[in-house]
Formats: C-alpha cells, sequence, structure tokens
C-alpha cells in the first residue's frame, strides 16, 4: 500500500490506476476458485492462513506462494507430506520456515516489522507440539517474539515450575497453554499468574474424551478466573488472540504511562464532612431548623379533674 502511495505521488500512477491496484492488494482471485484476502493484516494486524487440508497440494502452494510475493509472506497450516513437497517445488527463491504440519513462506528480503511484545507457549506433553507451532507460526508472522517450553504436564507438576517462572522474568505478555488429555494445565497456570492465559485444547488422549472434548470441558469449567479457551486443535485461533492481547497489553501500557506523565496536577479533594439530616428528610433535604418539642399533658375527664390511676 505504501509503494501504491508512493507511485501515485511521484505521479508514476494516475488515481485511477492506483485505485485499481489498492483493490487488488485488498482481494486477488485465483483462477476462479479462491479470493485471497490480502489486505487482513492491515485491517487486523493479523495475516490470512491457508488451510491445506481438503485443498490438492498445487492448490495450496499456489495460494501461499501468490501471498508471499504480492504480502511478502504466505501462512499455511495442516500440511500433510504431499502439501509439503508441493510448497517445497513452488517456493523456489523463497525461504520456507518450517513448523511442524505448518509452513511460513517469505519473499526473499522479507522480514516482519518487529513488534513490541512477547507471547510465551507452554504444552503439557510433545504431542501438543504441532498445534502449538501452528500458534507460534502466526505470533512469529506478526512480528512478535515468541518462545515455546513443552511437556510440562500435571503428570509431573514440578517440571512446569521453573519454566513458567522463566516465562515470566522473560517478560510474557500472554501465556498461550495447549493440552490434550485432561487438558488441567492451562487452568493450573491461570490460577497462579496475573498475565492473559489462553487455553488450547488438543486431541490427544485415548478413550472417552479423546479427540479433545474432555481437555476442552476442562477448561471451559475451569475455576481460574478469566482463562481464555480456544475450540479444539485451533492453533491459528490461539496465535491471533495471543497477538491481539500482546499489542493491545504493550499500547495500554505505554497509553497509560504516558497520561500520567502529562495529567495536570489534582487539587485536594474536598472533606469537608456532610451536614447532619434527619432521618425522616426526603433525600437531598438537610434538616435546618430546630426540632420542635411537643408538651406531653395528662389525660383529663370530661369534668376537668386528673384520671386516677389504677391501681
Amino acid at each position: 500500500m505504501r509503494d501504491v502511495l508512493r507511485k501515485l505521488v511521484a505521479g508514476e500512477l494516475t488515481e485511477d490506476e492506483a485505485l485499481a491496484e489498492l483493490r487488488r492488494i485488498q482481494l486477488d482471485e485465483l483462477g476462479g476458485r479462491a479470493r485471497l484476502d490480502l489486505g487482513r493484516h492491515l485491517r487486523r494486524g493479523i495475516p490470512e492462513v491457508v488451510l491445506a487440508a481438503g485443498k490438492t497440494p498445487d492448490d495450496a502452494a499456489r495460494l501461499v506462494v501468490a501471498m508471499a510475493r504480492r504480502h511478502g509472506q504466505g501462512l499455511v497450516s495442516r500440511m500433510s507430506d504431499a502439501h509439503r513437497a508441493a510448497l517445497n517445488a513452488a517456493t523456489s527463491g523463497m525461504r520456507v520456515v518450517e513448523y511442524h504440519s505448518s509452513a511460513r513462506v517469505l519473499r526473499e528480503g522479507f522480514s516482519p516489522e518487529r513488534v513490541e511484545g512477547k507471547v510465551g507457549i507452554l504444552t503439557a506433553g510433545t504431542s501438543d507440539l504441532p498445534v502449538a507451532d501452528e500458534a507460534r507460526m502466526v505470533i512469529e508472522a506478526c512480528g512478535i517474539e515468541a518462545r515455546l517450553d513443552a511437556d510440562l504436564g500435571v503428570a509431573g507438576l514440578h517440571r512446569f515450575l521453573g519454566p513458567l517462572a522463566a516465562m515470566l522474568d522473560w517478560g510474557a505478555d500472554v501465556l498461550v497453554v495447549a493440552a490434550g488429555m485432561d487438558g488441567v494445565l492451562p487452568g493450573l497456570v491461570a490460577g497462579l499468574i496475573d498475565v492473559p492465559v489462553i487455553g488450547l485444547p488438543v486431541s490427544t488422549g485415548y478413550g472417552r474424551g479423546g479427540a479433545g472434548e474432555a481437555a476442552l470441558t476442562t477448561m471451559l469449567q475451569s475455576c481460574s478466573t478469566g482463562l481464555v479457551v480456544v475450540n479444539i486443535d485451533n492453533g491459528v485461533g490461539a496465535g491471533c488472540a495471543a497477538v491481539l492481547m500482546a499489542q493491545r497489553g504493550r499500547r495500554g501500557r505505554k497509553m497509560a504511562t504516558t497520561a500520567r506523565t502529562i495529567a495536570p496536577t489534582r487539587t485536594s479533594p474536598n472533606t469537608t464532612p456532610a451536614k447532619t439530616r434527619e432521618a425522616s428528610a426526603p433525600p437531598g433535604m438537610a434538616n435546618i431548623g430546630a426540632k420542635r418539642r411537643i408538651a406531653t399533658t395528662t389525660p383529663r375527664s370530661s369534668q376537668g379533674k386528673p384520671r386516677r390511676r389504677r391501681p
């Protein structure tokens, strides 16, 4: 978009040509079968991710390469071995960064603009790594630093305390915690720290709930308040949420610091005590008059003589 605007200012493009170019940047149709949303990163700060599952290897590779050529990088998730082979064949002159079953294709000389923010990723087991790596791919593609520690499940609770403390010392703004089986780890982490935690249920396990339902239910029912949960195996969704939280968290702290710096000095608060009010007075009306006293009289008989008290 900056290139288009520079060409427009320099007179290399007419207004109509610049408008057509901007429309092409925002949306591109490939062979009538896919419409790439190339402007998503400009709108939301998060690029589009191509889901390889359900697409032929050649189609998925073509989409990712088109995004890399026009946007600088292309992201793809849920690749099979056939998808990976097609992608490597179609990316001559480009760099491919693999994340288990996901990948980033980078145009030569491109690197995402660095953004302040740090996201930590923890996994309960090594079987959760493919989904956790999917989240890491999205985070790094947005220019945010990510750090991953694996195999910290509650079956060996002593294992995760050191890495968790190291994540906090590192300065993580958000934690993504991936877990399958019973899915306890995200709730445990969320109950110990004061940074946002995103629970990522993974379809690892066996028996009832082995497809991730047990982990999802545990996270949704967690007693740890504030735990945010995405869908089963939704590493892309967890990564996107972490990016937005990290960006807004850093921006919010900066704005708060700026506001404290430029805020005018406040006068001391009014400490004058409130006036005493009558209990029966209408709300907001202070009783400023003296109380009326009514003298008590001894009841008399109809003849004017005092009544004699009964014993």
